[in-house]
This record gives structure tokens, sequence and C-alpha cells, in this order.
């Protein structure tokens, strides 16, 4: 059966027996003709804008494949990590995607998809610098500078890990390693890929630290629903279909440095 058959199948199937009862959000995506997915714009290589504007990335490519197999248009809804809570209380967006982890107060408020991609925090920091932060001890510091963007699991980890370092918060995550090469902080610890795509991004300037190796172990990205359980069989089926195919690994391929 081709994937658009099979997700008219798994639509009808969801969708039939709740209708008598209540409208799911998957029904009211279809009836809409619209899925409204969340992005924060600045985490590569999962979401990010390109100079002009454009959104691009690991999860632009799959909010374009989710919206396709349910035969609605897109519309991205930019959200920022310190407001995804309260974008997603306010039904700012049907889905959240670029690069999200599990936390306790996120998993109390909505739904996770199976996850999509693993990976664990990791410093990054001036080239010829990365033996100085090897280890959680030399990185925690007196007068050690380590930046990082708000309201995400990067500052949840680095205040749980750090007590004698500084830790320097950037409100922009899009310019956060901009701030790095400019020597405002010494460096950042985030998800080893991020840390992959910046060294990557910035040849001789950044490197990471033992990105094989992280601090910790995690499953980073998810995608995080409302509480419709229909809806969010229907995202783990898409999901599963994508693999199937092979298309969610050339869209990883397509990303990963």
């Amino acid at each position: 059966m081709g994937s658009g058959l099979f997700a008219c199948a798994l639509l009808t199937a969801l969708v039939g027996p709740a209708r008598a009862e209540t409208t799911t959000r998957l029904d009211a995506i279809v009836a809409s003709g619209t899925l409204r997915v969340g992005l924060t714009e600045d985490y590569r290589p999962f979401s990010f804008a390109d100079a002009s504007g454009k959104v691009e990335g690991i999860d632009m490519d799959m909010a374009m494949s989710l919206a396709q197999s349910l035969g609605v248009k897109l519309d991205i809804v930019k959200t920022s990590w310190s407001t995804l809570k309260s974008d997603l209380e306010t039904n700012s967006f049907d889905i959240a995607m670029g690069g999200i982890t599990i936390t306790l107060d996120r998993q109390k408020m909505g739904l996770f998809s199976n996850p999509v991609f693993s990976s664990g925090k990791t410093p990054i920091t001036h080239c010829g610098d990365e033996p100085k932060y090897e280890t959680l001890a030399t990185i925690d510091q007196p007068g050690v500078q380590v930046i990082v963007n708000p309201g995400g699991t990067n500052e949840r980890f680095d205040r749980a890990h750090l007590q004698k370092a500084t830790i320097l918060q950037w409100s922009d995550n899009a310019t956060i390693f901009d701030a790095l090469v400019e020597g405002k902080a010494d460096l950042m610890i985030t998800d080893a890929v991020e840390t992959r795509v910046q060294a990557k991004l910035h040849p001789g300037v950044l490197c990471p630290v033992h990105p094989d190796a992280p601090f910790d172990h995690s499953e980073l990205a998810y995608y995080w629903m409302p509480r419709d359980p229909i809806f969010a069989a229907y995202v783990n089926q898409w999901l599963n279909l994508l693999d199937l195919s092979g298309e969610r690994q050339a869209i990883l391929a397509r990303w990963m440095p």
C-alpha cells in the first residue's frame, strides 16, 4: 500500500470511531486544511532561518512531510524555548518540532511522539581550548564563563551541574554562537549534534569537545503536542512510515554534518 493510501486508511480508522463522541485535533486539522507547526527557527540542524528569513532544517522537511501526509497546507508558527509551554497552552500550534527533549514539566502538559534523534550534552569552545573543558569539574571553576540560551534543556543542564562557573544568559539563540566566536564566553554546553554543526560553520574557530562521548545521553528530538491521543497516534504512525520508506533517514542525511 502506498504511503498516501496508508495515511488515508489510518486517518479513517483513527477518526471514525471518535467522531461520534467529540471532535479530535486530527479532525480539526483536516477540516481547517492547515497544520500549524511550532518552530523556534534558531536550532541548527533542526530548524533555522537563513539570511533571507527562509526556514530550513530537518524539522522543516519533516513538517512538510507530515502536512503532505494529511493532505493539508503547512503553517509555520514561530515560537521560542522560553515561550514553548505557554504557546502550547494557548493553542498557538498543533505540534511543536525542532529538537525538543522530554522534561517533566512538558510531559505533564502534552504528549510526546516517539523519539526522532538521540544526542547528549557536550561543550563547544574556541579551537585550541578543548583540553581545558573536557570535564564538568574543569568547567565548573571560578572565572569560567559558560554561555547559554534561556528556557531550554541547556540552561537546565548548566544550572544542575555548575555552581562556581559563571552562567551567562544570551537571549537570542540565533546569535549565541556569534557571541561565543567573539569571545563573550569561554564555552557553551549544548547537544553534541549542534556542536558538530557549529564547528562546520566556524571551521578552525569553534571546536566541539568529545561529541562522541557527551556528558549524558538523551532522546533529543521528539515532537510535542496537546493531549490528543488520536493525533499523537497518527504522528507516530507517520514516523513509522518514514522509517519504512527511508524518507526520514534521507532527511537526516541531508542536514547532518
